[in-house]
C-alpha cells in the first residue's frame, strides 16, 4: 500500500509548490490529502509540497476495492492516506444521490457478488479486502441524498 501512496503523488511532484527534504532524517511516514476543490498536499520522504488539480479530478475519482465500484453517481469529495510504521491508511469521503440504505445495500451486494463476506450493522458496511486488509464503509444521510467515508486499513 505504501507504494500506491507513493504512485499517486508521482505525477503531481513536477507541479508547484515542491520543496526537497534530507532523505538522511529517517521520516519515512507518507501523507497525501485532498479536497473536493482539488488541492493535494503531500509530505513523501524525499519532498513535501501542494498542488491544485482540477477540482473534476476528485468528483470523477475513479475508486475501486476489489473491483467494487462507488455506486453510479455517486463522486469522491476527498481522500487521505497515512502510511508509515507499517500502517497505511487509506480515507475517502464521498457524496451520493441515493438515501444511506440504498447505497449500504449496494455495497453489501456488490461485495457479495465479488466472493466477499461483509456484515451491516447501523450506519456501516464492514468487511475485508481479498488481501485481508480491513475496511469501512459509513454512510449518513445528506442534503440531496448521502454522505460517506470509506476507511481502509493495511498493515505492511
Amino acid at each position: 500500500m505504501n507504494r500506491t501512496a507513493f504512485l499517486l503523488v508521482l505525477p503531481l511532484l513536477s507541479a508547484c509548490d515542491v520543496h526537497s527534504k534530507h532523505l538522511a532524517d529517517g521520516d519515512e511516514n507518507v501523507t497525501i490529502q485532498a479536497d473536493e476543490s482539488g488541492r493535494v498536499a503531500f509530505n513523501l520522504p524525499f519532498a513535501e509540497g501542494q498542488v491544485k488539480v482540477p477540482a473534476g479530478m476528485m468528483h470523477s475519482g475513479d475508486i475501486d476495492i476489489d473491483g467494487v465500484k462507488l455506486m453510479p453517481g455517486s463522486s469522491m469529495t476527498g481522500f487521505n492516506v497515512n502510511a508509515g510504521d507499517e500502517l497505511t491508511t487509506v480515507h475517502l469521503n464521498f457524496m451520493s444521490p441515493a438515501r444511506p440504505d440504498e447505497v449500504r445495500a449496494y455495497f453489501a451486494d456488490q461485495f457479495g457478488k465479488k466472493g466477499r463476506e461483509v456484515a451491516l450493522a447501523g450506519d456501516a458496511v464492514t468487511g475485508k479486502t481479498r488481501d485481508g486488509s480491513a475496511f469501512v464503509i459509513r454512510v449518513a444521510p445528506a442534503a440531496n441524498g448521502s454522505q460517506g467515508t470509506i476507511e481502509i486499513q493495511d498493515k505492511d
